[in-house]
């Protein structure tokens, strides 16, 4: 958000959410999901956040530089410093640390996109979606999940965004059960795999020899977008148009 100088400091204060709101905003846009450390940081899958007694130096170093080898991705790579901060004085409070004072005061302008693309963008990661938004599987902008790789390209139509394959899904059978998965690691100690089966994606873990697997599968990225119309697509298109570098 800008910091409005030509009008009423009054104003500005009333208007401009608090470190803490935009905190709040950003973690549940970015982490609240349920292969994540879900609302007010008690999940079911990854760590709890909450009451951990957890202090400002580790909660700082753990969001900005991530955790090698886990699911917890480096934000210091996609958020700017002020939306770090919020999201780090946010995560402070689930363990009864006093955030630092006005992590705004030095906010840079925010980026400026046109309607269609700020429409796209909130559309992008619409939480009334539930599961269903691109953002759990995807980040731009430094909003969602890396589940899978950043984007590099954007597809030139709504219909090729539909039909987009995904020749990285494969089957993995383990434990005899068979499920689409992204693998992220099929290395000699342990496999890491993004089983696709349900939404949200969950991250697992199998040891070595426990899961094989077969290419292809019935997964169809198609079926993601079933909760966006045309319309919606366009927009979302129009956003990644603006934030994805060729």
């Amino acid at each position: 958000m800008r910091l409005l100088f030509l009008i009423p400091a009054l104003v500005v204060a009333q208007t401009a959410p608090s470190p803490m709101a935009r905190g709040l905003d950003l973690y549940n846009k970015t982490c609240a999901t349920g292969y994540c450390h879900g609302v007010n940081g008690t999940p079911s899958g990854a760590p709890r956040l909450a009451a951990r007694g957890f202090d400002d130096a580790y909660v700082s170093q753990t969001v900005r530089l991530g955790i090698p080898g886990t699911g917890m991705p480096a934000f210091g790579a996609t958020l700017d410093r002020v939306d770090l901060l919020a999201v780090v004085a946010y995560v402070d409070s689930l363990n009864g640390v006093t955030p630092p004072p006005n992590p705004f005061a030095a906010r840079p302008e925010a980026r400026r996109f046109p309607p269609e693309a700020q429409r796209g963008r909130q559309l992008f990661a619409d939480q009334v979606r539930g599961f269903e938004r691109c953002s759990v599987c995807h980040q731009a902008d430094g909003i969602g999940m890396p589940v899978t790789l950043p984007f590099t390209s954007v597809p030139e139509s709504v219909a090729a965004l539909r039909r987009i394959t995904t020749p990285q899904i494969e089957t993995a059978t383990a434990e005899g059960d068979s499920f689409p998965v992204l693998a992220l690691n099929k290395g000699t100690a342990q496999t890491k795999l993004y089983d696709l089966k349900t939404l949200p994606p969950v991250l697992r873990a199998f040891p070595k020899g426990v899961v094989t697997f077969q290419s292809g599968s019935t997964w169809r990225h198609e079926s993601m977008l079933a909760s966006y119309n045309d319309q919606e697509l366009e927009a979302i298109l129009a956003f990644l148009r603006a934030v994805v570098k060729p």
